[in-house]
């Protein structure tokens, strides 16, 4: 009885240190599980992350397209308008009185050229002697000393400008004030 004992006690402590083995390499095996799951899951969200990068600069991409797209074909028309402009402004009371209806014509040809700007994004940007010059907005053709204004004030407009958007197309030329003579 006593060998049976020894016997099933030896049967025993194998048993307990095969256990131990199994339960020893399954918890590294366990732990080498978690930690590929972890190194999974991480480059998972990083991927999610990435794709999601992707589409919002795919949008901004789409929306810049879409927003300055024709800006060559703009700053192109622009002559165009400035001619119209011109036209306009050289015509005399004689030749309004001579040429009424075309003058008319020219009149609206420009103001359907603005509206077709306006839908486009395209603004004019149109100073007003005695603002500040900005130099964002403003090119300065020349600088003279003017009596009654401050060094940096438009003395005269020569051309308006334009915008697309949010982004200058053209600054506006414009004459601006040095300091005044004493």
């Amino acid at each position: 009885m006593s060998e049976k004992k020894d016997e099933i006690a030896e049967d025993q402590a194998h048993i307990d240190e095969s256990f131990e083995d199994v339960m020893s390499y399954e918890a590294d095996e366990l732990e080498a599980l978690r930690a590929e799951r972890d190194d999974y899951r991480d480059r998972f969200m990083r991927a999610l992350a990435d794709a999601e990068n992707a589409r919002k600069r795919a949008d901004k991409e789409r929306q810049e397209a879409s927003n300055y797209g024709g800006t060559r074909l703009a700053r192109d028309m622009l002559p165009v308008f400035d001619a119209l402009s011109r036209a306009l402004e050289a015509a005399n009371e004689d030749v309004r009185s001579q040429a009424g209806p075309f003058l008319e014509g020219v009149e609206l040809t420009q103001r359907e050229l603005l509206n077709v700007f306006a839908r486009h994004g395209i603004t004019t940007v149109a100073p007003e002697v005695g603002e500040k010059f900005d130099p964002q907005m403003h090119e300065a053709m020349f600088e003279a000393p003017a009596p009654g204004t401050k060094a940096g004030d438009i003395i005269q407009v020569m051309e308006n400008g334009f915008m697309i958007h949010d982004r200058l197309l053209r600054p506006a030329k414009v004459g601006v004030s040095s300091t005044p003579k004493s």
